[in-house]
């Protein structure tokens, strides 16, 4: 499907249902996602190093004398035939980026000083933004908005989850990756991003201008249900969820929450980092997921006997819950931990490395295979629940989220009352 990436959001001051579709009733992210879209269980790794150092080896050439000659020739070509002026730099950039194309893989990348900035601020979840999450397809290259985050720009504006994004300024949105593209619609706060969106049931696309802002992410949302029973939604694996999410289940038990509903529908995924230590303040000791490289070297993430949550738990999950959340769902599954319930995961079960050059450009690159704790590579068939249900809200749009009519927390109620 694709690779998941979210871009500009901004959190919502009231659980409606904006916020359930998104967060709460499943709408919450796809990034497929970035990664559909290609945020994905991702090592980001610090530091610098030159081409040859990147795992200690040694790189091999493949630029030898007649290949320079020939990127020589084409690129006088180019500056002397082409209709307009070329930037020298967007010819270099180019360069760099086909190679990775070449892979013929939509999860690994180069990115320019520019562009690996922005990814960072992804990863770090404040931006200036419009308060919307997007989806690509990584084989059709179309964008959607998949969450639209209240009282927001976006929202203000009138844009909608399941809105085919057309046009970003004069750019042909599926013309690039999405991970180039949002940095077309992050910018300087207060000034204005245009927009083309199809809309379904729409004969006609539909233009926004949207003012931008400043976003902080919300990647947990919680709230107390009924009897003992505690909701806690993840958008995506950031730099801060794991945090957020152990703050988040003192204040639920301090309310009295001794059963636990954990909502990861539309979660693109995020950062491996993330997603394992929140398994590790969950799961007993264990293997919690582990990666093989095309050598056979294997990595283990583990959980230590130090603390684990001892509550009945049952996850929410759907075709758009990728990557860093299949490891949580397939660490809870083979644990017997938990209840599944929703629809089959998106099925990623590869690990992006992120590292940056000397120069401050950046890569991302596929480099290993992940699998559940039992040893399962789910990559291309994603993680089957325990319990089928499709996803159905019997409330009206223009109401205040109201759980007990999102089909899917409520079957989670009623299995947890059960235990």
């Amino acid at each position: 499907m694709e690779d998941f990436q979210p871009a500009v959001r901004m959190t919502g001051k009231k659980q409606k249902r904006s916020f359930a579709k998104g967060v709460l009733t499943g709408v919450i992210s796809t990034l497929g996602i970035l990664l559909l879209l290609g945020i994905a269980g991702v090592f980001w790794i610090q530091g610098r190093f030159s081409a040859g150092s990147f795992w200690g080896g040694t790189a091999e050439n493949i630029v030898d004398s007649s290949v320079r000659a020939k990127i020589n020739e084409l690129s006088a070509v180019i500056r002397q035939y082409y209709y307009e002026d070329v930037d020298e730099k967007d010819l270099t950039d180019g360069l760099y980026k086909g190679l990775f194309a070449s892979l013929g893989d939509p999860y690994s990348a180069y990115y320019n000083e520019d562009e690996y900035e922005e990814l960072m601020i992804s990863a770090e979840a404040k931006y200036s933004g419009i308060g919307a999450v997007l989806q690509q397809d990584s084989k059709t290259m179309e964008v959607h908005i998949v969450r639209v985050y209240d009282d927001t720009p976006a929202q203000k504006a009138g844009l909608k989850a399941g809105d085919r994004v057309l046009q970003v300024e004069d750019i042909d949105a599926s013309s690039m990756q999405l991970t180039e593209l949002v940095t077309h619609i992050r910018g300087e706060e207060n000034s204005k991003v245009y927009l083309k969106v199809l809309r379904e049931g729409e004969p006609e696309p539909i233009e926004y201008r949207v003012k931008r802002s400043r976003v902080d992410v919300p990647t947990v949302q919680g709230m107390m249900l009924e009897d003992d029973i505690g909701y806690i939604g993840i958008a995506e694996f950031g730099e801060a969820t794991a945090k957020a999410f152990k703050q988040q289940v003192r204040e639920l038990q301090e309310q009295g929450m001794e059963k636990m509903i954990i909502d990861l529908r539309d979660n693109p995924g995020g950062m491996l980092a993330s997603v394992t230590e929140i398994l590790d303040y969950i799961l007993p000791e264990g293997l919690i997921v582990y990666t093989e490289d095309k050598y056979g070297n294997r990595q283990e993430e583990v959980s230590d006997a130090e603390h684990y949550l001892d509550l009945p738990m049952a996850v929410l999950i759907n075709g758009n819950s990728a990557s860093s959340s299949e490891i949580f769902a397939g660490a809870v599954r083979d644990y017997d931990y938990g209840t599944l319930i929703g629809t089959t995961t998106y099925g990623k079960g590869i690990v992006q490395t992120v590292r940056a050059l000397s120069d401050n450009s950046a890569i991302k690159l596929t480099t290993a295979k992940y699998f559940t704790p039992k040893g399962e590579n789910i990559h291309g068939k994603g993680i089957e629940p325990d319990i089928e249900l499709k996803y159905k809200y019997s409330g009206k749009e223009d109401e205040e989220f109201d759980y007990t009519k999102d089909n899917q927390i409520r079957r989670a109620v009623r299995e947890l009352k059960a235990e």
